[in-house]
C-alpha cells in the first residue's frame, strides 16, 4: 500500500484525533487548514484553534485563510500536491477548485449516519429529536453540502445517558479510527449513493435554543439538557436569576405539575411541562458552582408555589 500526501482540514478538538491517527500513520500531511486564530479569555488575546496548535507541534505547516474562493488560497492549496483532502469540522465550504486539487478529491468525516443529519450540528440534534443510534459516515465530497457518496459507515447507540459531550468525544475518536482504516484500503473504495429523501438538515445550534420552554412535553426538554451540554447549555429563569440546568430527568411517578410550575421536596425539585414533569438533578446559579438538589433547596428555600418566569 503506497503512502499518501494529505492536506488536513479541520478546526475544533472534534477533529484533533484524526489529524493525530494521520500524524501517527505511514501517510504524509503535507499541510492543515484551519480556522484563524480568534480573541479568547478575559485578556482578548489571539488564540490557535486546537487542530492549529497541533499541527504547529509537528512542525506542519498550517494555513488559515478566511475564505477559499480566492485564487492565490487555491494557488496555494494545488501547489502542496496532496493526493487527498482531508476535512474534518473545518467551517468553510469547499469550492470546486479546491474540491478537485488532490488527485482523489476530498474526503470528510462527517458526525452522523448520512443522509441523516446533514449539515452543522448532527451530534446535537441526533439526540434532541431521540434517535436511538448515530454514528460516524466518511463520504467523497461534492459542491453539495454533505451530498457527497458515502464511502464507510459506522454506528453507534445513544444511551439514555448519552449527553453532547460524551457523543462528541466517541464520534471523534471513531472518526480518526475509520479514517486511517479507509486510506489503508485505498483502492478499494465502493462509493454509494444517499438517498437525498431521507435526507435531514441539522441547523447551527444558536444561544437562543438554551431556553427551557415548559410549553414543551419533558422528555424533550430532558433531552435537550443532555443534547447541549456543554453549550449552549440549558436554563430557565427564577426571581430574576438564570438558572442553568445541568443535569435532568423526566419524572414518571409525578402524575400532574401546571407547566412552569415548581413542586419540591426536601430532596427533589420538579417542574411541570405540557406533559409529564421534568426533575431537576443538578443546576447552577449565576457566579456559583454547580450544586444538586438538597444544596439548592436547603440554601434558596424555592417552595412548590414558584413558578418560571414566563
Amino acid at each position: 500500500m503506497s503512502s499518501l500526501n494529505i492536506i488536513f482540514m479541520g478546526t475544533p478538538d472534534f477533529a484533533v484525533p484524526a489529524l493525530t491517527a494521520l500524524i501517527n500513520s505511514f501517510h504524509t500531511v503535507v499541510g492543515v487548514y484551519a480556522q484563524p486564530p480568534k480573541p479568547s479569555g478575559r485578556g482578548h488575546k489571539l488564540t490557535k484553534t486546537p487542530v492549529h496548535q497541533l499541527a504547529d507541534h509537528y512542525n506542519i505547516p498550517v494555513f488559515t485563510p478566511k475564505l477559499l474562493r480566492n485564487d492565490e488560497v487555491q494557488k496555494d492549496f494545488k501547489n502542496l500536491g496532496a493526493d487527498l483532502g482531508v476535512v474534518a469540522a473545518y467551517g468553510l465550504l469547499l469550492p470546486k477548485e479546491i474540491l478537485e486539487a488532490p488527485s482523489y478529491g476530498c474526503i470528510n468525516i462527517h458526525g452522523s449516519l448520512l443522509p441523516r443529519w446533514r449539515g452543522a450540528a448532527p451530534v446535537h440534534r441526533s439526540i434532541l429529536e431521540g434517535d436511538t443510534e448515530t454514528g460516524i459516515t466518511l463520504m467523497q465530497m461534492d459542491v453539495g453540502l454533505d451530498t457527497g457518496d458515502m464511502l464507510l459507515k459506522e454506528s453507534v447507540a445513544i444511551r439514555p445517558e448519552t449527553t453532547g459531550q460524551s457523543l462528541h468525544d466517541q464520534l471523534s475518536v471513531l472518526g480518526a479510527e475509520m479514517l486511517i482504516e479507509l486510506l489503508d484500503n485505498h483502492g478499494k473504495w465502493q462509493p454509494e449513493k444517499q438517498d437525498n429523501e431521507r435526507a435531514t438538515y441539522a441547523h447551527k445550534l444558536e444561544k437562543s435554543e438554551a431556553l427551557l420552554d415548559f410549553t414543551k412535553p419533558a422528555e424533550v426538554l430532558e433531552r435537550q439538557v443532555r443534547a447541549f451540554t456543554p453549550w449552549p447549555g440549558s436554563h430557565f429563569t427564577w426571581q430574576g436569576k438564570q438558572i442553568k440546568v445541568l443535569q435532568a430527568s423526566t419524572a414518571p411517578n409525578i402524575t400532574h405539575i401546571d407547566p412552569g410550575a415548581f413542586y419540591v421536596t426536601k430532596t427533589s425539585f420538579f417542574i411541570g411541562c405540557s406533559k409529564g414533569v421534568l426533575e431537576v438533578k443538578e443546576l447552577q446559579l449565576p457566579g456559583k458552582k454547580p450544586m444538586d438538589m438538597v444544596s439548592f433547596i436547603n440554601g434558596y428555600k424555592p417552595c412548590s408555589t414558584d413558578c418560571v418566569e414566563k
